[in-house]
C-alpha cells in the first residue's frame, strides 16, 4: 500500500485465464481477476508474467507480492506457501479425441500423458505413473502443451477441462473432450508465508466478491460455465 503498487504473478499463456488479446494487452479470469483487485485497493498493477513452474518462486524470491494464475491449493504447495480462500475452482481431467477408447486409469497403461510442468497434473501424475503403468510427457507451458495436443504430438493430456476445451475449439477434427474427471480444485491467490495482514486483507475482498458475484461473472465470462454455488454462499 505504501509503494501504492501491487506485482502480481500471472500466466499469460493460459487461455481463457490469462492471455494476450489483438491489442497486446493481457485479458482473461485471472487477469481480470487481478484488475479488479488492483482497482478495489486502489493500487497500480503490474503484471509478473510467469509460468506454472515459476509461479510459486515469483513470490519466495520477492518477485512478485501475490500469485492469481490457476494456482490449486495443494497441501505439498500449502507447505511453501499461504493460500487466500478460494476465488474459484478448476476441474483436472484426462483429455483425449473423442474415438479413444479411455474411460479410467486402467485405460492409461501403457501410455503417455503429456502435462504441463509445475502444475497439480504433474504432480499427481506423477505420483502415479509406475502404479498405473503409463509415462508423463511434461512441456514448459500451457501454450506449448495445447499445441503439442492440436498438432498431433500429444494423444492424452492431464490438464484443466477448460484447456481441453480448447484444444478442441482449435482443432476440431480431432475432437478432444474430458474422458474422466481427476479432481476438482479450489484456486486460490498465493502469498509468502508469514503475511498474516495481508492474508487477512485478500480474504476479506474475496469474500466480498463472492458475494457480490463479481467474481462469479468473470469466471462465466470466460469460461462459460459459473463458479460453484457453494462458493457463492
Amino acid at each position: 500500500m505504501a509503494a501504492k503498487k501491487i506485482r502480481i504473478a500471472t500466466d499469460l499463456a493460459i487461455p481463457p485465464s490469462g492471455m494476450i488479446d489483438g491489442q497486446m494487452k493481457p485479458t482473461g479470469s485471472d487477469v481480470e481477476t487481478a484488475q479488479l483487485l488492483a482497482q478495489d485497493w486502489g493500487l497500480e498493477l503490474e503484471f509478473v508474467q510467469t509460468t506454472g513452474a515459476t509461479r510459486i518462486p515469483n513470490v519466495q524470491t520477492g518477485k512478485a507480492d501475490i500469485i492469481i494464475s490457476t494456482l490449486s491449493v495443494t497441501p505439498e504447495r500449502a507447505k511453501v506457501i499461504d493460500f487466500s480462500k478460494p476465488y474459484a475452482a478448476l476441474q483436472s481431467v484426462i483429455g483425449a479425441p473423442k474415438d479413444a477408447p479411455i474411460k479410467d486409469w486402467a485405460d492409461l497403461q501403457g501410455k503417455s500423458v503429456t502435462v504441463t510442468r509445475g502444475t497439480t497434473q504433474d504432480t499427481e501424475l506423477t505420483k502415479l505413473a509406475s502404479e498405473k503403468g503409463f509415462q508423463v510427457v511434461r512441456y514448459d507451458d500451457d501454450a506449448t502443451m495445447v499445441t503439442a495436443a492440436v498438432s498431433g504430438q500429444a494423444q492424452i493430456v492431464a490438464t484443466s477441462a477448460t484447456l481441453v476445451n480448447q484444444i478442441r475449439e482449435k482443432s476440431p477434427d480431432r475432437a478432444f473432450e474430458p474422458k474422466f474427471l481427476i479432481r476438482t480444485f479450489d484456486l486460490a491467490i498465493g502469498l509468502r508465508k508469514g503475511e498474516p495482514k495481508l492474508m487477512e486483507k485478500l480474504n476479506e475482498w474475496v469474500s466480498a466478491n463472492l458475494k457480490n458475484r463479481k467474481l462469479n461473472d468473470i469466471y462465466q465470462k470466460y469460461h462459460g460455465s459459473p463458479l460453484p454455488e457453494a462458493m457463492l454462499q
